[in-house]
């Protein structure tokens, strides 16, 4: 056995799968696509679902992958145990109806044995209890000792998801890692073995065979799929001698990196060696979902890149590294899966753009968390209380990014605790509101709906690109319920037919709209979108006679509005184009949309665009639309694509050929959406907003050909009254309003004395309505007119003629109430408490408020509360005072 690096172990699992004739496919994006069911691609099988439902036809009946995958559901255990990590990596080969245990148990073994020379004496195979087929080819298509294979119950040996579906045995590798111990004999030792993890298994065969049904029993699949997973790391650390993932040589460099950084020497410290491990960890998964496009946010997928991000800053932070330095651990993430993962390096600088911002978020985040925490521990000690309460602790974790641990830390230095099963509560109803977010679907990611179990031999050729309206022939016909022979007048349902020139919602752009026309019946066609198998669909209404399953239809899309979507998609290549050109090459596409009406871009950028920068974008794409250069399109590979100086959306996969779209010389992009002929078509293009959606994310809006005529039309109808009410020409409306302004500024600053005399000459009186209560001077006065910041005002000067004492102050502003209340410091100690004072009295005149013991503000909505109020201030002090 000899040692092997994980880049080396990646490349010989895949290389061996392609001598049996597999597809190399590279690993689809982290983020799953037309699958409701997973948040994030969390197994290698789980991007091939389609082809093992046989909703969508694989590229070839043999696939071979090493596929990314996420799992934080054992995040607390990460860095803490050997095994766990976020991010992993996971092997496997799969046969779509092809092959099956007659072949890949042999494989299997030959690779073992012969490839990465695995020690036979250190091999054991289990197998499901009743499986006697995969018993027989094991002992007789392989040389391993029968008595090295075990037969396991369904909890160990059988794979199944829910009540019902796709399922089967499996049998399973098993290394033995005890050294200079003799070999297990029977099952309960072997059991034993694996417990105390001495014996581990590194590769799981399913062998997908039965369909299990309603009543629990498994009818035969007629066509029998292979499933197989090896997780590179865990294979990695047999191959290299070690116990522990974060010890295999990719991830022992990062967290060697992680050890530099921090001066902190790895194996020296349990607790340090922890947080060494989290950092490394959550820094590779953080780099690893940022490539595939996951931005950080409160929910979904943003929740869970925020989430790692902060636990690794956080964890920095106890390594005791100073400022700001996830960015330089993203450079050794690089270094080691670079090679394999060239997205990583076309895309370093956006990525360690987004991980430095959301860091320096973090670092704000957690002071102000610190804050609320202290006013937290504040109230358990005037309550005499020892226990945070699990929603405090919670708000605290999911608002302010503030870690559990830490809360914990710092109440256990006061004696103090968290109420775990609340915040364990508060925690399930946020999973479940995330899981409610993701939508309710079945096994596999299909939902209930028929239009997703359309079969994967029915295809429909896009003829739109050249066209219009076209011929085609009706194969599917369904409702929400069930497939049909036939939809009538005023039925909602679902056509797929053999071809087609309306395009299906894709790639931003919205689907189109039209008529469907039989022999007897016409639909109308609201709207046309892809089945989670690929499948175009259009969605109709029938609106005369019937459609029939298998007649001929004509099909004609709304060339109007097909047209506006047109100009509004070659536009927005343009914008991306001129962004990149005005902005900087760092701009990447983060999302868009397209339809008749606008276009709408998100793009990578970190900072608000100036008004300068927005006009110079919009002036170079009108600029290239009146040069009027031919819009072409051609099909390529993908080498060729990127080798022409196309752009690619990073987070995507793209198939053997892609579709090229040139706008002139100025913008070359992958694409498979529809567009103008010549740019000249789009007319005018106008922008109209600007502004920020995500950390790093900035979005364009803007309008094309006729709406961008309208929206000018508009400003200028608008420019005219303007004008016709300020008794003003245009040339002069700028110069009008300014001399409005600074006269309206003069008259506030009048108001604003005036007021302010008032309110002073009426001091006297309000200092004379003073009350004694209990050894504190207090004051409660009722006003009218009087706004918060001259309230205040007032309030501050009657504080510092009492010398000593405590005054509250209501004020009727129309039909709003303003209240203010201050202290001196010397009352403070005998019970006086600003923020408990105005909560009682807002709470009187319809409002709410609260603030520091020597000063708070309110407002409310019933003004005429306010004799009560004034009472029930002089009450509340009355109570307050000790």
């Amino acid at each position: 056995m000899k040692f092997m690096g994980a880049n080396e172990l990646r490349e010989s699992f895949i290389s061996f799968f392609e001598s049996k004739e597999h597809l190399r496919m590279e690993s689809f994006p982290l983020v799953p696509k037309n699958d409701n069911s997973l948040l994030l691609i969390n197994a290698g099988m789980a991007p091939l679902k389609p082809y093992f439902t046989g909703i969508q036809k694989p590229p070839k009946t043999r696939v071979t992958t090493c596929q990314k995958c996420i799992r934080t559901g054992d995040i607390e255990n990460v860095g803490k145990t050997s095994r766990h990590g976020t991010f992993f990596e996971m092997l496997g080969n799969f046969s779509f109806g092809d092959y099956f245990k007659n072949e890949i148990i042999p494989w299997s073994w030959e690779y073992v044995t012969e490839v990465l020379k695995l020690p036979k004496d250190k091999l054991y195979v289990t197998i499901y209890l009743e499986d006697d087929e995969a018993y027989e080819i094991w002992t007789t298509k392989t040389d391993i000792d029968p008595n090295r294979i075990f037969r396991l119950g369904k909890d160990d040996n059988f794979w199944e998801v829910g009540t019902v579906g796709p399922c089967g045995p499996c049998t399973e590798i098993h290394f033995d890692r005890g050294v200079d111990v003799a070999p297990v004999t029977n099952v309960d030792d072997f059991v034993a073995a694996s417990d105390a993890d001495r014996i581990v298994e590194f590769w799981n065969l399913v062998f997908i065979q039965f369909d299990k049904q309603e009543d629990g029993s498994y009818a035969p699949l007629k066509n029998k799929n292979i499933d197989t997973g090896m997780g590179l790391e865990r294979i990695a650390t047999i191959m290299q001698g070690v116990d522990n993932i974060f010890e295999i040589d990719t991830v022992k460099n990062i967290l060697n990196k992680v050890s530099s950084l921090s001066g902190v020497e790895y194996g020296k410290d349990a607790n340090s060696d922890v947080s060494l491990r989290i950092v490394t960890d959550h820094v590779k998964a953080v780099t690893m979902l940022i490539s595939d496009g996951v931005q950080p946010s409160n929910e979904g997928r943003g929740y869970v890149l925020r989430r790692l991000l902060r636990r690794a800053a956080r964890h920095g932070r106890l390594l005791g590294i100073k400022g700001l330095f996830l960015k330089d651990v993203v450079d050794a993430v690089v270094e080691n899966y670079g090679g394999n993962y060239p997205v990583l390096v076309e895309n370093k600088d956006y990525i360690t753009k987004i991980i430095t911002l959301e860091e320096e978020r973090f670092n704000e985040t957690i002071d102000g968390g610190m804050n609320i925490l202290n006013g937290y521990i504040k109230e358990l000690e005037e309550a005499k209380s020892t226990v945070l309460s699990g929603e405090k602790a919670f708000k605290l974790y999911d608002t302010y990014g503030f870690p559990l641990e830490l809360t914990e830390e710092i109440l256990e230095e006061k004696g103090m605790t968290v109420d775990h099963e609340e915040f364990k509560k508060e925690m399930e109803a946020q999973r479940e509101r995330a899981r409610s977010a993701r939508g309710e679907t079945s096994y596999m990611g299909a939902d209930e709906n028929p239009i997703n179990k359309v079969k994967a031999d029915v295809e429909t050729e896009f003829t739109g690109y050249t066209s219009t309206e076209g011929v085609g022939k009706v194969v599917v016909l369904a409702t929400d319920e069930a497939f049909v022979d036939e939809l009538t007048e005023g039925n909602k349902g679902y056509i797929l037919t053999d071809k087609t020139p309306f395009y299906a919602e894709m790639g931003g752009q919205i689907g189109d709209t039209g008529m469907i026309t039989a022999a007897n019946g016409t639909a109308y066609v609201y709207n046309t979108k892809k089945n989670v198998g690929g499948k175009t669909v259009h969605y109709v209404e029938v609106k005369t006679g019937s459609i029939k399953n298998g007649e001929e239809v004509t099909l004609t899309v709304d060339k109007v509005r097909r047209s506006s979507v047109c100009k509004n998609h070659t536009a927005t290549h343009m914008l991306q184009a001129a962004l990149k050109e005005v902005v900087g090459s760092h701009v990447h596409q983060a999302g868009s949309f397209v339809d008749n009406e606008r276009l709408r871009f998100d793009f990578t950028h970190f900072q608000a665009m100036t008004a300068e920068e927005i006009q110079k974008v919009e002036d170079l794409v009108n600029d290239k639309i009146m040069e009027v250069a031919t819009v072409e399109t051609k099909l390529m590979t993908i080498e060729e694509a990127k080798e022409s100086g196309a752009t690619a959306l990073f987070d995507e996969k793209y198939g053997d050929k892609v579709r090229v779209v040139a706008a002139g010389e100025f913008s070359k992009e992958l694409c498979g959406g529809t567009h103008v002929s010549n740019v000249g078509e789009i007319g005018l293009f106008k922008i109209v907003s600007e502004t920020g959606v995500a950390a790093g994310i900035r979005r364009i809006e803007a309008l094309t050909g006729r709406a961008a005529i309208k929206y000018m039309e508009e400003k200028q109808r608008l420019l005219k009254e303007a004008c016709a009410a300020l008794k003003c020409t245009e040339k002069d409306v700028l110069k009008k309003i300014s001399t409005q302004s600074s006269e309206l500024k003069e008259k506030d600053k009048e108001i604003a004395e005036l007021k302010s005399k008032l309110t002073s000459g009426a001091l006297d009186d309000i200092l004379n309505s003073a009350r004694e209560i209990n050894g504190v001077k207090a004051i409660a006065y009722g006003l009218e007119g009087v706004d918060g910041n001259a309230l205040r005002d007032l309030a501050d000067k009657i504080r510092s003629k009492m010398n000593s004492g405590v005054v509250v102050l209501v004020s009727k502003l129309g039909d709003k109430v303003n209240l203010v209340t201050m202290a001196t410091k010397d009352v403070l100690d005998k019970g006086i408490h600003c923020g408990k004072i105005i909560k009682e009295v807002a709470t009187v005149v319809g409002g709410g408020g609260g603030g520091r013991p020597d000063m708070a503000q309110a407002g409310g909505k019933k003004p005429e509360n306010i004799p009560q109020s004034i009472e029930v201030a002089f009450q509340t002090i009355e109570n307050l005072v000790k």
